[in-house]
């Protein structure tokens, strides 16, 4: 049997980077694992004299193909999987007090844990180390890990700050009898009800519209473009780990390949891991098909208790090998500079700015009406109120694709919550809570609208019942959360979540008052005087009224100004998701966890004005169906 054996010259400078050559060298497996072991004291001398040169130092290693190697289980039992995996070691043997260890070239020198050695259960005078690929160590840890692996995919966040102790059975009985309540007060007190009904709805829309205009304030007071940051030098550029999670998505994955392959970054700097499930054999077929770049990688993420794209991503990030980790979706089309724009702003900021968030544009926003105010809405959210509530010193919950994290910091807040169907707005949360901050970026991703109605609707109710879901978890101990937040930032997660919930669900209440104007009896009828009808019309219309300006400055600056006459149409828009935010409720005592999956590579681009300027999207499939992500 024959193992190839490279040299590798490798050299790590002090900001991390690592650079390596390689000789291939085929040698038989006798020579091979006697001269790749380099035991403890060799290993750390070279260590230190790499960490001690200023322009780092050439460290011969010998690195073995191990696919034929094999991991002892019981070894991997004594040292533990959480270990293996922090250390990204594997345990080969141990045969008289020499432990021989598989460890990735050029990584850190493991530490043995003291457990296992404290208590007599391995004794080990001598460590040997056989050094290979990172790709064949990550296949070795995945099967040898896997109970640690799923453990940190469904469970990483701690249980404080995760809604997976979400019960089904309490919230149904609480939200029956919060409906028994309400229609007992109607029933009642009908006018007393719908007047403190009615208050509160009035006051949510205040501050909501209240916020907004602040936020257009801030926007229109913004410097001019600032002048582009430096181009960092090639020696000091991270590493960038992007991770896209892939689900059913057939008629896409292939045209995403080819707009990742435009991002402009150096592609030994670029890790690019596209995240499948293993039960998913339609869309790791078409990957499988798909010609992939050296930069790109394929993790599969086995089946668990849950399926859910948060779940994938905390699987994927144990593999990642990036300081800097990136999140895409399937049909995102980034701009190319993206990753560069990132690295230059992390590299300005000093470690509190744990996150930063780019804009979401539609490349398809003249598909339908659905799609033109789809693209609306996110235009004002992305371009006025994000930025808006970053600029208040408030928590900015995140949109789920074109988001950076500095990797250590993300780790430590354990990752994605993967019972959480809005992962991101609870995330964007927990930033802020530890004390992190997330900054708007201006790069633009575009990518595909959903513009048919009922998908719409499964999409937002989804999107409504996780903010639920995070509002109910941080709300557990709201003393805690106005410590960890302060007074602002707590009433700003106040507006957030119950005002924008509030919103949704009190819509059929305040479209009730249509009876009055037209005659029709309503509990109200006797307490609306004249003078009051009239405030609240002017109330009304004055909120409509700022909307669609805001609305339309947001477009405009979106370079889509022929939207800006569809904007007074999200007036018949927004009740759509009242549907959602109901539908939404109920699965909050249903299915809190059920991943709504919303189907991709529907809509092609539209004639814009500005087009798909960052690769051309998938070709319309009229018969490419939807698939769900149960939960």
């Amino acid at each position: 049997m024959t193992l190839t054996l490279l040299r590798v010259a490798a050299a790590r400078d002090s900001d991390g980077l690592e650079r390596a050559r390689t000789v291939v060298q085929p040698r038989p497996v006798a020579e091979v694992l006697g001269l790749a072991g380099l035991d403890h004291a060799r290993r750390a001398a070279a260590l230190s004299r790499q960490r001690s040169s200023r322009n780092g130092l050439d460290t011969r290693l010998q690195v073995v193909d191990a696919s034929k190697l094999t991991p002892d289980p019981r070894l991997v039992c004594l040292l533990g999987e959480s270990w293996c995996l922090a250390q990204r070691a594997l345990p080969v043997r141990h045969v008289g007090g020499t432990l021989v260890l598989l460890v990735e070239a050029g990584a850190a020198l493991p530490a043995l844990p003291q457990t296992a050695l404290a208590d007599g259960r391995l004794q080990v005078d001598t460590t040997r180390f056989i050094p290979c690929s990172a790709d064949q160590l990550d296949h070795h840890l995945a099967s040898a890990c896997p109970n640690a692996l799923q453990d940190r995919a469904e469970r990483r966040t701690a249980l404080t700050e995760s809604c997976r102790d979400w019960q089904s059975t309490r919230a149904r009985n609480l939200g029956l009898a919060a409906i028994l309540v309400l229609l007992a007060c109607l029933m009642t007190w009908p006018a007393a009800t719908f007047a403190a009904i009615l208050c509160w709805g009035v006051f949510t829309l205040v501050i909501t519209t209240v916020l907004k205009l602040i936020s257009a304030v801030i926007f229109l007071r913004r410097p001019s473009a600032a002048k582009p940051a430096r181009p960092l030098q090639m020696r000091n550029l991270p590493t960038v780990t992007v991770l896209v999670p892939l689900y059913k998505e057939r008629d896409i994955a292939s045209d995403l390949i080819r707009r990742l392959r435009r991002l402009d970054y150096p592609a030994a700097l670029l890790d690019i891991c596209l995240v499948v499930e293993a039960p998913d054999t339609l869309t790791r077929q078409t990957v499988a098909a798909t010609d992939l770049p050296a930069n790109m990688r394929v993790i599969e993420v086995p089946p668990g208790s849950l399926q859910t794209k948060p779940r994938a991503l905390n699987y994927a990030l144990n593999f990642a090998r990036g300081s800097i980790i990136g999140v895409y979706d399937a049909e995102d089309a980034p701009h190319p500079d993206q990753i560069r724009m990132v690295v230059n702003r992390f590299a300005m900021r000093d470690d509190k700015v744990a996150c930063l968030q780019g804009r979401l544009d539609y490349y398809n926003s003249r598909t339908n009406w659905l799609a033109r105010c789809f693209t609306i809405e996110y235009a004002t959210w992305f371009r006025i109120v994000l930025p808006g509530l970053q600029r208040l010193g408030l928590a900015v919950p995140l949109g789920g694709t074109t988001l950076f994290f500095r990797r250590h910091i993300l780790e430590r807040l354990g990752g994605w919550d993967a019972h959480n169907v809005t992962e991101d707005a609870d995330l964007g949360i927990r930033l802020a809570r530890h004390g992190y901050r997330t900054e708007m970026i201006e790069t633009v991703t575009e990518e595909e609208a959903n513009a048919r109605p009922w998908p719409w609707v499964k999409q937002r109710s989804r999107w409504l019942k996780g903010y639920a879901l995070t509002y109910a978890v941080h709300m557990r101990n709201p003393r805690q959360l106005w410590r960890d937040l302060g007074p602002r930032a707590f009433l700003g997660v106040q507006w957030l979540f119950l005002g924008t919930l509030s919103q949704f669900v009190l819509m059929p209440f305040l479209w009730s008052l249509w009876l009055i104007a037209f005659g029709l009896p309503h509990p109200l009828s006797g307490v609306m005087t004249g003078s009051l009808a009239l405030c609240l019309a002017a109330l009304f219309i004055g909120a409509e009224l700022i909307g669609v300006a805001i609305s339309a400055l947001a477009v405009r600056d979106a370079g889509k100004p022929d939207l800006m006459k569809w904007t007074p149409t999200l007036h018949v828009y927004f009740p759509l998701a009242a549907v959602a935010a109901y539908k939404g409720l109920l699965e909050l005592a249903t299915r809190p966890f059920y991943w709504d999956k919303t189907a991709h590579g529907i809509f092609g681009p539209t004639s814009d004005r500005t087009g798909l300027r960052y690769g051309r999207p998938p070709p319309r499939h009229p018969g490419a169906a939807g698939s769900r992500r149960p939960g």
